[in-house]
């Protein structure tokens, strides 16, 4: 297994990771939030020369957004490997901006071996009208599925997952003295960053003894600091700026509850890594939200400010009371959420790919050319014309002048039986 992913600041090349995961660091432009330019072709040589010196046999890429990732899509398929796509994203289906990424997810699904989405569907059924509702409405499976025309039958659910040893619960670094709500997120819009501006000094006006810890970056950030000068709750919410991935449980401990007041979300893996910490979790209602954690870890809220308010006020009553008992929360999160389990599952979508028959140009091109009057004739000349050039880096480039990379060295692992004193077994040990 490898990573292509962009290069960045001055990070590019090929990395190794301490596991021996190897990292190639493409030096390609980023234009908008850690997205590369879209060039559809020029990718292709590199990307060519990495997947023949990896040996390589199924490309899996992620994310909606991610112009590397279609044309590697696209690229896989035009050297006859197997692909998989993740989608972790909402969409809606009314906007410019969603109808273009919509068409983009699918020409880029109409010729893809399997998708996985990680929220199952809840709410809405798949109806003629469910088109005409925001993407709020939608999990992820059913939103995919509407964007990109696919079969259900095609997408399969396998959630996001947490190293729970990682974000065990310190209830030492929490003050008796009063409650703190800690924020996690990029401070963006569609992270519920307006609902946040404004409940802050309604909370902290209704429950003197409530301080807020922000931690996250984005363009929103400006309007949390006027709005903290305003109403002059400088001594109440403290704004720590963006923090690495490793500091995340160092922050979280230092709560009591943790309030997510996204407007679109197809998971939240930073739910689970809260109630990990055992953190009481206040959450809008939409997208997969409701799917991670069960009710009673969680209040849930309409993504409106009244309602973000009200549940905000619920938990901290019930926590005040004492009716929920965070200390247990993150046994529970250990036992819900395991890496080790989405590996398995993801493991089995590779096998059923592999089994699965490898379709002609022929077909390929028929697929394409469903996706629409105009789009579908486009597609088919990318594809016709992304063959050509695949053609001509064989006869350039031959891949016999291509050195292959030799494979990590694996420990030996020995797995033997063992026995109790009658002679019947009862486990079995791994040593290396």
């Amino acid at each position: 297994m490898i990573i292509i992913t962009h290069q960045y600041d001055t990070r590019s090349g090929v990395r190794y990771l301490t596991n021996g995961l190897k990292v190639y660091y493409v030096p390609f432009f980023v234009i908008y939030r850690e997205s590369t330019m879209p060039t559809v072709f020029s990718f292709f040589p590199i990307f060519r020369q990495i997947i023949l010196r990896e040996k390589i046999q199924i490309v899996h890429g992620h994310a909606s957004l991610s112009s590397m990732c279609h044309e590697a899509i696209l690229h896989a398929r035009t050297m006859g490997l197997r692909t998989c796509f993740t989608d972790h994203s909402l969409f809606g289906f009314a906007d410019a901006a969603s109808i273009l990424t919509n068409k983009l997810l699918k020409f880029t699904l109409s010729d893809v071996d399997h998708v996985i989405c990680v929220s199952h569907t809840w709410y809405l059924t798949l109806s003629k009208c469910t088109a005409l509702l925001p993407a709020n409405n939608n999990a992820s499976k059913e939103n995919t599925v509407l964007r990109a025309s696919l079969d259900p039958a095609s997408v399969s659910v396998i959630p996001n997952a947490v190293v729970a040893e990682n974000f065990k619960p310190d209830p030492s670094k929490a003050s008796e003295d009063y409650i703190t709500i800690v924020v996690i997120s990029r401070l963006f819009y569609n992270k519920g960053t307006d609902l946040l501006v404004a409940a802050i000094p309604r909370i902290c006006e209704i429950h003197p003894t409530v301080r807020f810890l922000i931690a996250g970056s984005g363009p929103k950030a400006i309007d949390l600091q006027q709005m903290i000068e305003k109403h002059m709750l400088q001594d109440r919410v403290e704004m720590v700026g963006p923090v690495r991935h490793d500091e995340v449980r160092d922050v979280m401990v230092r709560g009591h509850i943790y309030l997510h007041p996204s407007l679109t979300e197809a998971f939240g893996t930073v739910l689970v890594e809260a109630a990990s910490c055992g953190l009481y979790v206040v959450c809008t209602e939409v997208g997969g939200i409701p799917e991670v954690l069960p009710g009673r870890m969680t209040v849930f809220a309409r993504p409106e400010e009244d309602d973000v308010v009200d549940a905000t006020c619920r938990a901290i009553a019930e926590l005040r009371r004492g009716n929920v008992k965070t200390e247990k929360f993150h046994k529970r999160v250990q036992q819900m959420y395991s890496w080790t389990n989405v590996a398995m599952r993801t493991e089995r979508v590779y096998d059923g790919i592999c089994r699965g028959e490898q379709a002609s140009l022929m077909d390929r091109l028929k697929r394409y050319y469903g996706c629409g009057i105009w789009a579908g004739k486009l597609f088919v000349i990318c594809a016709v014309v992304d063959y050509l050039l695949w053609w001509v880096l064989e006869f350039w480039y031959p891949r016999s002048g291509i050195d292959l990379a030799r494979d990590w060295p694996k420990k030996e692992v020995v797995v033997k039986e063992v026995k109790d004193g009658s002679g019947i077994r009862v486990g079995r040990k791994r040593s290396e």
